[in-house]
């Protein structure tokens, strides 16, 4: 979950040409506009219809879109401006890193909570409606965002107290490990990414599981909440391979230092932009009420037009 936000860009050794840069930047730009614009469909798919504002099943659907928006917005934000600007000061790379961070970590947490609606819709769905409530819906996004706070600020308090006053008005190429560099950090980064790792799989894998031995006995609807679960794991797999992400990088150098950015770039695309366009796969077009309602949205937007 490493946010890295500029993890495709490199080290000034290994800056692109011009014309390589900009082919990056449109990929990455064009890729971002397009599940944004999609994502917002989505979001005002949801505002206009009741159906959706009142069940908690979508409701944790939509924050996950929108924390993915955020997160999407800023790392393509950061990508672009370590090309035009390279370094910038220290002060507003940790003010973007700690928003990115927050957004980064809600993530698979959101999947989690996704995952233990779904079990309960499917395995006890009698107690459904008493324990996912909308209330306790907004308390759980309310506990997602407070864990990923306890777990990101402390890098922000080691740096205020270990650092000089002066840091902060430093230039610096913006990553993490610049904008945090205290070996502290490092440290408690890795024990909480292991953390999360081992909590948030058992209940994915405890979920399908559950759901799998329903499913032999039970309808369809059980078989796609299967089918929706391992959707979830594969986007939670996608998220979470930025734990190994300081060793993918010193892999890359070491094996293929001529395609170094490039390799980078590719990583970028699959562990930061894909991950964040499932989640409207998952939903906006697997969903048959969400299907229906989002095709009704964009036929009367294409109508307007």
């Amino acid at each position: 979950m490493n946010v890295s936000a500029a993890n495709v860009t490199v080290v000034l050794d290994y800056r692109d040409s011009f014309l390589k840069a900009v082919i990056k930047n449109i990929i990455v730009v064009v890729l971002s506009i397009s599940i944004n614009y999609i994502n917002a469909g989505i979001i005002h798919t949801f505002s206009k219809q009741q159906i959706f504002y009142t069940n908690p099943r979508y409701i944790l659907f939509v924050h996950l879109v929108i924390n993915d928006m955020i997160q999407v917005s800023l790392t393509v934000a950061l990508f672009i401006v370590s090309y035009i600007l390279y370094k910038i000061q220290v002060f507003v790379c940790c003010i973007l890193m700690l928003v990115a961070l927050f957004t980064t970590e809600n993530t698979p947490l959101n999947l989690a909570c996704m995952a233990m609606e779904c079990y309960i819709a499917i395995c006890i769905p009698l107690r459904h409606p008493q324990i996912c409530t909308i209330k306790r819906t907004r308390l759980l996004i309310l506990l997602i965002w407070t864990t990923s706070l306890l777990s990101v600020l402390p890098d922000l308090f080691i740096t205020l107290a270990t650092e000089p006053l002066d840091y902060f008005n430093m230039q610096v190429f913006c990553l993490r490990e610049t904008a945090f560099r205290n070996p502290r950090i490092i440290e408690r980064r890795n024990i909480t990414y292991i953390v999360y790792l081992v909590l948030v799989w058992c209940v994915i894998l405890y979920i399908y599981f559950r759901i799998i031995f329903t499913a032999r006995i039970a309808n369809k609807d059980a078989k796609k909440a299967r089918n929706t679960i391992l959707l979830h794991g594969f986007q939670l797999l996608l998220c979470m391979a930025g734990y190994a992400e300081h060793l993918l990088k010193q892999a890359v150098l070491q094996w293929f230092p001529k395609y170094y950015s490039d390799s980078l770039f590719a990583c970028y695309i699959i562990f930061q932009i894909l991950p964040r366009s499932i989640s409207s796969i998952i939903y906006g077009i697997r969903d048959k009420t969400f299907r229906k309602h989002l095709k009704g949205h964009l036929l009367c937007q294409l109508r307007s037009h």
